[in-house]
């Protein structure tokens, strides 16, 4: 039976080794899904521009929420609301994907010689791809109120690179327990619902009492919510301990779910 390295260096070298592959994969799934739409690609474009008016009506007309207590600006309220959804939309799309990943391509576990270790990547690729279309929405709403964004908004590209390494283990991990366990699906679903109310996406960590701050900052998105709206409004860099903690935390989280796909893969064929 053939063995599949569980290495930290196999984990980038495949990702090197495919890199066409990859990114022609990632290529197709961003056209593919707007493929016979009117408006084609341009949905990736609508999309985030309505979800930006219906929230800021929602929060901000309906619930008068106000992110600052001494502020009014309701188009403050949505790009501090729109950064955190960024961050979460990213995650969220490839949480929910991860566990039908293998299932929905049953063709290539078939084939030996594809790479199935790279179908996480180009889950992650199609999101980052939505993701940047969405910070460019921002971008253009933030310009047109606001002006030029803070030149700490030039580090956000540090801020995402931990989440998309934790992305990628929960990725990995998932895509290989949804052969094994059909139901993993219809729980990440919940969860994803859960995950989205218990990030700061609505409201600050400030904001709660102190006593539950702190299981709040246990989300793994919780920080990387708040250093990009740090970064991107505040005008302010992301803080050198929590960098320095969750960084190495989320490659080896990375690793390990990398390991669990590399280990449990040679039973794919079996159980599909």
């Amino acid at each position: 039976m053939q063995q599949f390295s569980t290495s930290p260096r196999e984990m980038v070298a495949s990702l090197w080794r495919n890199r066409e592959l990859t990114l022609a994969l990632i290529k197709r799934e961003v056209i593919g899904r707007y493929r016979g739409s009117i408006f084609g690609i341009l949905w990736s474009f609508f999309n985030p521009v309505f979800m930006l008016a219906v929230y800021t009506f929602v929060f901000s007309v309906v619930f008068k929420a106000r992110w600052n207590a001494g502020s009014e600006s309701k188009t403050e309220f949505a790009l501090v609301l729109f950064a955190g959804l960024i961050v979460f939309n990213l995650f969220s799309e490839c949480l929910n994907r991860a566990p039908g990943l293998i299932l929905a391509n049953v063709n290539y576990v078939k084939k030996v010689v594809f790479p199935l270790e790279v179908l996480p990547w180009v889950s992650l690729g199609s999101a980052l791809f939505h993701s940047i279309i969405s910070l460019f929405v921002w971008l253009i709403f933030y310009l047109l109120f606001f002006g030029t964004p803070p030149i700490t908004a030039l580090v956000l590209p540090l801020v995402f690179i931990p989440l998309m390494l934790f992305t990628m283990g929960i990725s990995w991990f998932l895509a290989a327990l949804g052969v094994y366990l059909r139901d993993t699906a219809q729980f990440i679903g919940i969860l994803s619902t859960v995950l989205m109310f218990m990030s700061p996406i609505f409201y600050p960590v400030s904001s709660l009492p102190p006593d539950i701050q702190h299981l709040f900052l246990l989300n793994p998105l919780t920080p990387v919510i708040e250093q990009t709206r740090d970064v991107l409004i505040w005008n302010k860099l992301p803080e050198n301990l929590t960098t320095l903690l969750y960084f190495p935390a989320a490659a080896f989280f990375s690793w390990m779910g990398f390991a669990w796909f590399q280990k449990t893969r040679k039973g794919f064929a079996d159980v599909i």
